[in-house]
């Protein structure tokens, strides 16, 4: 993992905005009138889907996808100018929060400003033609890194934006060399000193495609090596394949269990229930509690957490990539347990304790972040039913952090359908 990555980011916050669809308008300006609302929420860093140019050329839908940039030095204009843009970031930092930018360095539209200038840095098929090695990407073309002018040009382009903003979430980070990354990730630094960088990463299926198609594909532990977050896809089809009936939750909580041992100390992964790429979490959790036991969850665990804009409004509706499909706000508001679960993640043993978490009877998720003295412990009901599971802490009466009290009696506690959350100390 980068060696100066700090632990602190696991007490994060990442709040995700697709700039088209989060307001009725879809621009730089009606993102940053929301802003108040969402520090409030407790958000620490906005990450924007990309903000550049989309191309004409084989898009999807009406408007075309985000990811098939065709200009990596200018802004949408239907999201504003640069200026709408900068106003923007300003007004992100004047809040107390950071702003990252989406970075799609895999491949670009097939008619982007690259492609016209310089067809040489990509990708060709046998027939000399352009291509992907992605077949269902359709509205894209890939890029050749083995032209080094291709990584300066790129490199340049990073510095450029690091002006600006505080990071990047970077596309399908592993099609990438990671040499590339080492080398970006230095010359960015003294540009912009602690810049966050974050590994969109692949499920293993994926991986395994890839290198049996004889292309290059990093796996999570080498883009640990140049980014300071990863994405959590080594787990999340496991929490599918469960929410599914396809394995019983003791698999998906020994893989989670596992991920103390196969990474560096300081890994920091990035937790999610949703993204713009996944179903809505009130969508494949219908029952209100259970949804409330897996957010409970969600920030609970070792890593930064990720919201997607619309979670805290209970949506149901994943939002279209490739045309105007505004966010719909009328939901429930989830904002007042979002507010105290972004308080919570603030919890020094989140970022610094020991974590483990093994599945109990009952459907039930027991986890614990250990320190020196003291322990953070989690109980979550994920059908969101009464239950009464084991403890092996002292009896007694704890505060309930998410509200209310905890009752310890004979080594159990009785979890009446909601989250859990205590600490106590180490005997």
């Amino acid at each position: 993992m980068a060696k100066d990555t700090a632990a602190a980011y696991r007490n994060q916050v990442i709040y995700s905005v697709f700039v088209r669809n989060h307001t009725p308008e879809g621009t730089f300006e009606g993102v940053r009138r929301d802003l108040p609302r969402i520090q409030a929420l407790g958000a620490d860093i906005i990450w924007l889907l990309p903000i550049h140019p989309i191309g004409e050329t084989a898009r999807k839908g009406t408007l075309g996808s985000p990811y098939a940039i065709s200009d990596y030095r200018a802004v949408n204009p239907e999201y504003g100018t640069l200026e709408d843009f900068r106003r923007l970031v300003e007004e992100i930092h004047a809040l107390g929060m950071k702003c990252i930018i989406d970075v799609v360095y895999h491949h670009t539209s097939p008619d982007s400003l690259l492609a016209r200038e310089h067809p040489h840095w990509f990708y060709r098929r046998e027939d000399g033609s352009f291509g992907n090695k992605v077949g269902d990407w359709s509205d894209i073309i890939d890029l050749d890194y083995r032209d080094r002018a291709l990584w300066e040009y790129q490199i340049e382009t990073l510095c450029y934006w690091a002006g600006m903003v505080d990071g990047f979430r970077c596309d399908v980070a592993p099609l990438v060399p990671l040499e590339f990354w080492r080398e970006a990730r230095a010359r960015v630094e003294k540009i912009r000193p602690g810049c966050l960088w974050l590994a969109e990463t692949v499920d293993p299926g994926f991986i395994r495609s890839i290198r049996e198609a004889g292309f290059g594909c990093l796996s999570d532990c080498q883009v640990f090596e140049a980014f300071d977050l990863s994405y959590e896809y080594d787990v999340y089809p496991l929490f599918r394949d469960y929410l599914a009936g396809k394995i019983p939750l003791a698999r998906y909580a020994e893989a989670l269990d596992q991920q103390e041992v196969l990474y560096p100390q300081n890994y920091v992964k990035l937790r999610f229930l949703e993204n713009h790429d996944k179903p809505r979490a009130a969508f494949l959790l219908p029952n209100g509690a259970a949804l409330r036991n897996w957010t409970a969850f969600l920030f609970f665990q070792k890593g930064t957490t990720l919201l997607y804009a619309g979670q805290e409004a209970g949506c149901t509706h994943l939002p279209s990539l490739f045309d105007r499909d505004p966010v719909d706000w009328s939901g429930p508001d989830l904002s007042p347990l979002f507010r105290r679960l972004c308080a919570l993640k603030k919890h020094p043993l989140l970022a610094e304790g020991s974590y483990r978490v093994k599945a109990l009877p009952g459907e039930v998720l027991c986890a614990a972040c250990r320190g020196k003295n003291r322990q953070l412990l989690g109980v979550f009901s994920l059908r969101g039913e009464p239950v009464c599971v084991p403890v092996y802490i002292r009896d007694g009466e704890y505060e309930n952090l998410l509200g209310g009290t905890v009752q310890v009696e004979d080594c159990l506690v009785r979890c009446g359908g909601e989250p859990l959350i205590f600490e106590v100390g180490l005997d």
